[in-house]
């Protein structure tokens, strides 16, 4: 059993406190989870109210969304042994569609494993979930149990960026990390292929990799990244290179309340809107695409033509 380590809602608030005794009965009630029959069809088993239902696993589809892409062989083997011996302890989160298939929310790994291990049917708990929560889910999933490697959960925080509208603040109240966690992961992204590669694949350690994002450029971080790899060097002996070389850029962290007032600027003026402050002074760049633009944001800003 997995122990929550309090990442925003959780999936604990998603899923039944006495989901357990519910899945026991079912297990009980029917073989289907640990013993399928051959070309057996079994339809959706409908337990007592608050249990998983018994689902048929072709009708259970992955998650588009899913933000983890790498699955060890090792785990996978552990689990589909342990589905074999106690059949699936925990049910998977997933959401009914028009055609009557469900689309996976959380449980991946489990899905996949139980597919290998031959079972027809799956407990699973169905949610309804929009796109955005269907990331956040898999996400905070993922991030629960330590799942995603570094460069997994930055692409999942840029998705919830870019994609879903979010700022670095309510990524962070969501996934239940502080916003300099979630923007010094996100820094990975800015290194180059090779590097995030060998991130992934655990070649170098991440902490490795955030001081080479100390050297200004590209060919600097490729060219240590080399030297740290060949050598073998340890991250305090690249952290002495990088200050030897030079002082290391400073990393500027994007303030929740700036981002909040670009927001808010945005909706209000109806283009993009950039705040860039140093200290206590600074400026604000309104962007226009075309002279109507111009002359129209002039009378918003002046009050011209208002009510």
């Amino acid at each position: 059993m997995v122990t929550s380590r309090g990442l925003g809602r959780g999936l604990g608030a998603l899923i039944p406190k006495k989901f357990s005794a519910g899945l026991g009965t079912l297990k009980t009630a029917s073989n289907a989870v640990k013993a399928p029959e051959k070309n057996a069809a079994p339809p959706v088993v409908l337990p007592a109210a608050g249990a998983p239902l018994l689902l048929p696993i072709e009708r259970v589809l992955p998650n588009p969304k899913q933000p983890r892409e790498h699955f060890s062989h090792r785990e996978l083997e552990e689990l589909i042994q342990s589905i074999k011996t106690h059949g699936i302890i925990q049910p998977l989160l997933v959401t009914e569609k028009p055609d009557g298939t469900y689309e996976l929310i959380a449980g991946e790994r489990r899905l996949r494993a139980a597919r290998l291990a031959g079972l027809t049917s799956v407990p699973a708990i169905i949610r309804g979930a929009e796109e955005r929560e269907k990331l956040e889910l898999a996400l905070i999933e993922n991030l629960q149990r330590q799942d995603l490697n570094p460069l997994e959960e930055a692409r999942a925080y840029r998705r919830l960026l870019d994609e879903y509208g979010l700022n670095q603040e309510e990524v962070a109240a969501r996934v239940g990390k502080s916003r300099p966690q979630i923007a010094n992961t996100l820094r990975l992204l800015e290194l180059p292929a090779e590097i995030q590669d060998a991130v992934k694949a655990g070649t170098i350690p991440v902490s490795a990799a955030r001081t080479l994002l100390s050297f200004e450029s590209k060919d600097e971080q490729l060219r240590w990244w080399q030297k740290l790899t060949a050598e073998k060097m340890t991250v305090r002996e690249v952290e002495e290179a990088a200050r030897r070389v030079g002082v290391p850029r400073r990393v500027s962290i994007p303030d929740a309340n700036i981002e909040a007032d670009e927001a808010a600027l945005r909706s209000a003026l109806g283009t993009k809107v950039a705040v860039k402050k140093h200290g206590e002074a600074g400026k604000i760049e309104v962007t226009f695409f075309s002279e109507e633009e111009y002359r129209a944001l002039v009378k918003k800003l002046t009050g011209e033509g208002g009510g």
